[in-house]
């Protein structure tokens, strides 16, 4: 069974704006949960910028599944345990960007990253790695104890955006590539980072992916078909991808 996370982050966003209560990511996170999606998803960023500590508690005590991305800091480590999300993913995360810019140098990063895998298997915390499409990073996740990769699927979908077909072409080729390579080591695999509701569309053929996070462009389309509609058609384009 094929999955739809959801990335609440940007109701959390518009909240900040005024500093106030409202719209909650957590009642948002119930919408998506009644319109079908498998999990929700939030980035506790070191900034704060948008999903705040409070969220992540409430979302973890309301939500059926929640997948914390999270950076490797001492400090998002020690919420991430106190909170015991379903999953977390482990992202790059450096304060000017505007979002996620790439992905996780595992490959650089192998001890550090193996002692934190270690602490949230001892709490029976799923740890999937945000990668570029590398075989490298993907042999890495494997060898500090990984569950999953979640490729990175940025730079696929700013081709998209920009009509350059051949460096489309090629970077769904690498995604596909890395994901069957990724299945093939036991990792499970998921996909994220930019998806929208045509470009998804060539990556469902990807049938390794067994997971897919969005957030940004279902939160955009929310605006004018609501919430619940929004979340809705994603999961049904999933679902009918297995057909």
């Amino acid at each position: 069974m094929r999955k739809l996370g959801v990335n609440v982050d940007h109701v959390a966003t518009l909240r900040q704006a005024r500093r106030g209560r409202f719209p909650s990511p957590v009642v948002a996170a119930g919408i998506c949960e009644v319109a079908g999606c498998d999990s929700i998803v939030c980035h506790l960023r070191e900034d704060r910028r948008h999903i705040q500590d409070s969220d992540v508690y409430q979302l973890k005590n309301s939500v059926r599944i929640l997948n914390l991305e999270m950076a490797t800091s001492d400090e998002i480590v020690e919420i991430a345990i106190k909170v015991a999300p379903a999953q977390v993913t482990l992202v790059p995360e450096k304060r000017q960007e505007l979002t996620t810019e790439g992905g996780l140098d595992v490959a650089g990063n192998r001890k550090r990253l193996g002692e934190i895998v270690k602490l949230f298997h001892e709490r029976k915390i799923t740890v999937s790695m945000f990668v570029e499409p590398e075989l490298e990073q993907i042999d890495a996740s494997r060898e500090v104890g990984a569950d999953a990769v979640e490729i990175h699927t940025g730079r696929y979908a700013e081709y998209f955006e920009k009509y350059q077909q051949d460096q489309c072409y090629r970077e769904l080729g690498r995604i596909s590539k890395a994901a069957e390579y990724a299945l093939s080591t036991g990792l499970k695999v998921h996909a994220g980072h930019g998806l929208d509701y045509r470009n998804i569309i060539p990556v469902l053929k990807i049938q390794q992916i067994e997971e897919f996070n969005i957030g940004y462009s279902i939160i955009c389309k929310a605006l004018f078909t609501g919430l619940f509609e929004a979340v809705r058609e994603m999961a049904q384009l999933i679902k009918k991808a297995e057909k």
